[in-house]
């Protein structure tokens, strides 16, 4: 019956559901843990959840459950799909840093300009970092029906930057891998290095974490926003980082600010209606924001900075023929389980 009530809960048109505070009552006070009884249900509810791999609940940095549904263990790097994006995002902000960009406002013509088409729409000079960042740049997507032709063609960049403009640089947010592939591009042309080497020499030695090598464009572009692989534990530790505003064993790992500039949300997504920040989605779950990663098949961080929660999933990344309703159950167990056990705290019911 628990199982049944928790994946069953509803969802409203935005993805919220009330946790257990009545609307317009302060808040109770700071609570620790987690609620060992409903904590276990919604574990036990995950069972119900067939492409479920694995989930890992953190509370104040330390970690509650750790559960292995199937699939790899905790430390074995999976695809972790268009999550991605966030971690790339992270990677840009340590290569601001670092002094290899300047900032979100830095054009990318400079870096890109050799990939324009011959006679190129002149709103290309005006797209920035944080265009790419934020979905923003106006182009045409690569993704969804138009992701096969995409990454079929010999020149990704080339083709991602030829997509006719649908909207202005800075407008609305169209949701496109190849949007994320340019800022990859970039990162490599700024810093000399290429993506995963970056990666691996900023966020991998600063959190300690194990990044292998994912696919590349023909031209050896790492892929920007697809496909790389990092383990449950290895998200923990992004998710973490960013709840700490940055800071790693009280070390500044990303530039001060940019945590809340990349939760601050720009355009928004037309299918969920969820803001979209700098790689970052958001929404509210009663009283509480979350800002979480999002990739294909339900490869999920969530973080809820004012209960200092953070909740990794993932999942089988197989694709589906039709919408399951897997990636809600995912925020159901978030919305009815985790931030409420997170509310009652661990001592609530002593």
């Amino acid at each position: 019956m628990i199982r049944r009530e928790f994946l069953a809960a509803g969802l409203g048109a935005t993805g919220v559901v009330a946790c257990d505070a009545a609307p317009g009552l302060a808040m109770a006070p700071p609570t620790t843990g987690l609620d060992p009884a409903l904590l276990a249900q919604t574990l036990e509810a995950g069972e119900d959840l067939p492409k479920l791999h694995t989930i890992i609940v953190a509370r104040d940095g330390v970690v509650q459950a750790e559960r292995v549904y199937r699939g790899p263990n905790l430390d074995t790097p999976v695809n972790i799909k268009s999550a991605s994006k966030s971690v790339l995002a992270g990677i840009t902000g340590m290569a601001i840093g670092r002094g290899d960009l300047t900032g979100p406002d830095q054009t990318i013509a400079p870096f890109l300009s050799d990939r324009f088409p011959a006679d190129p729409d002149p709103r290309l000079a005006t797209l920035t970092v944080g265009h790419l960042l934020s979905m923003q740049a106006g182009l045409g997507p690569t993704s969804g029906a138009n992701y096969g032709a995409w990454v079929s063609s010999r020149d990704w960049v080339r083709y991602a930057l030829a997509r006719p403009f649908e909207a202005e640089p800075g407008g609305r947010m169209i949701y496109s891998t190849g949007t994320s592939h340019l800022l990859s591009a970039v990162l490599t042309r700024a810093s000399g290095l290429s993506t995963l080497a970056l990666g691996r020499e900023t966020l991998g030695a600063a959190l300690d974490i194990t990044i292998p090598s994912w696919p590349t464009d023909p031209q050896g572009i790492y892929s920007g926003g697809n496909d790389m692989r990092l383990s449950p534990r290895a998200l923990l530790a992004f998710g973490e980082l960013y709840r700490n505003d940055g800071l790693h064993a009280g070390s500044r790992v990303l530039p001060e600010g940019w945590v809340e500039t990349s939760w601050r949300g720009r355009g928004t997504s037309r299918w969920s209606g969820n803001p979209y920040g700098y790689g970052w989605w958001i929404r509210r779950s009663g009283d509480h924001d979350v800002f979480f990663a999002w990739g294909y098949g339900g490869q999920m961080i969530f973080v809820t900075p004012d209960l200092n929660l953070t909740v990794v999933m993932t999942s089988s990344p197989e694709p589906v023929a039709t919408r399951d309703g897997h990636v809600d159950a995912l925020h159901r167990l978030l919305d009815v389980g985790l931030i409420p056990a997170a509310r009652r705290g661990a001592t609530a019911q002593n």
